[in-house]
């Protein structure tokens, strides 16, 4: 009876012990979904305007992003500094005008030329229909966030800002801001910015001039920073923005926050950790004569402690596999949610599902290295007195 009640004891400590576990991989997968939906959408930021240099309107606040006009005239002049290959207009607008809360980019109208794509190094691929074309009008190509959002395909009519567009293609999905954009031709989103611009201020301008950014593809083995110095210092009323300032910009943002987001998890993993420790070693007080026994027959102090951390690495196994369930579960249906208004927050890569077994199943191993190693060195006579 009372080897029956120390079974049972153990069973217990054991469930809750891998229930602990469970909890913090379910943080860990929860947080790190967050983080790796986060990390893909800035490396599709980091992949389109790394490529390139953003020239913008001098007075435009927000790096990389601005909706301030700025004048196409000043390709001409861009075109004209050395080591630049082509420059392009290019437009990016909401789609809402009063712009709603979102986790990432938001829904937005993109507009630029379609030659651009000679010079293009960001690749498009699409599931449905085909690319903008030159000559298009009133024609639209939608991301897969926004597709659903709209619920539309290849053929169908949507509003933009109250205006009707066609459908004639659905990118491919890529987990980044793509998925979130309208794409039309240069002449439709001027159409759009210049109702945009306040009636008091629309005096001389033309809507065939107008674009929010100019994008610039530098030579061959030319360094893109002396083109960004030499636009910003030849050219008035404009800020030319250097790729790489752009990725060191965003690789410090984004660090930041993944750091937190981990380190909150890992505190609930530390957590299931000493759960695991406190387990082991009231294994090991209960189990004290048999250890005795075992080591009267033969057994060797490292097959005593290989035998324990087996054990406790089989607990964090079972938790991290447990606590992956959740989290996947969790993060699916949050996701089936928020797919609703275009959003997809969490992204679980196998490399997250596969880390976080992997790391449940080493810090079961970790934990259980001193329990293991304090039931390797028993006294196997004093180990058989006890009771």
């Amino acid at each position: 009876m009372k080897i029956l009640r120390s079974i049972f004891r153990r069973k217990i400590r054991a469930s809750l012990t891998i229930f602990g576990i469970a909890i913090g991989i379910f943080a860990f997968v929860v947080m790190g979904s967050m983080a790796e939906k986060l990390n893909k959408l800035v490396s599709g930021g980091l992949d389109y305007y790394g490529t390139r240099i953003t020239v913008q309107d001098a007075k435009a606040q927000m790096s990389f992003f601005s909706s301030n006009p700025i004048s196409i005239s000043k390709i001409d002049e861009i075109k004209k500094i050395e080591g630049v290959k082509s420059a392009y207009p290019s437009i990016s607008l909401l789609i809402e005008e009063a712009g709603a809360v979102n986790f990432g980019v938001p829904p937005m109208i993109g507009g630029g030329d379609p030659r651009q794509e000679v010079d293009e190094t960001y690749e498009i691929s699409y599931a449905k229909g085909r690319a903008i074309k030159v000559g298009d009008v009133r024609k639209v190509v939608l991301g897969q966030d926004l597709m659903r959002d709209l619920n539309a395909t290849v053929g169908d009519q949507v509003k933009l800002r109250g205006k009707k567009f066609e459908v004639v293609g659905i990118m491919e999905k890529t987990f980044s801001a793509p998925d979130n954009m309208a794409i039309v031709n240069l002449p439709d989103a001027q159409e759009i910015l210049l109702g945009d611009i306040p009636a008091a201020y629309r005096t001389g301008i033309k809507e065939e001039d107008l674009a929010t950014s100019i994008e610039v593809f530098v030579k061959k083995d030319v360094d893109p920073k002396s083109v960004v110095t030499k636009i910003n210092k030849n050219i008035k009323d404009v800020k030319a923005l250097d790729p790489e300032a752009f990725k060191e910009q965003v690789a410090n943002s984004v660090a930041i926050f993944n750091l937190i987001i981990f380190a909150a998890a890992l505190i609930a993993l530390i957590v299931g950790s000493f759960s695991i420790i406190n387990t082991m070693i009231m294994s090991v007080a209960e189990r004290v004569r048999e250890i005795g026994i075992k080591k009267a027959i033969g057994a060797s102090n490292l097959r005593i402690m290989r035998e324990f951390l087996l054990e406790a690495a089989i607990m964090g196994l079972i938790g991290g596999l447990v606590g992956l369930g959740l989290g996947w579960g969790t993060v699916r249906i949050i996701n089936a949610i928020t797919a609703e208004s275009g959003q997809i927050i969490f992204l679980t890569t196998p490399r997250l599902a596969i880390g976080s077994v992997v790391f449940a199943t080493f810090l079961g191993a970790f934990a259980g290295v001193y329990p293991a190693w304090y039931a390797s060195r028993l006294n196997p006579i004093q180990a058989l007195r006890s009771e």
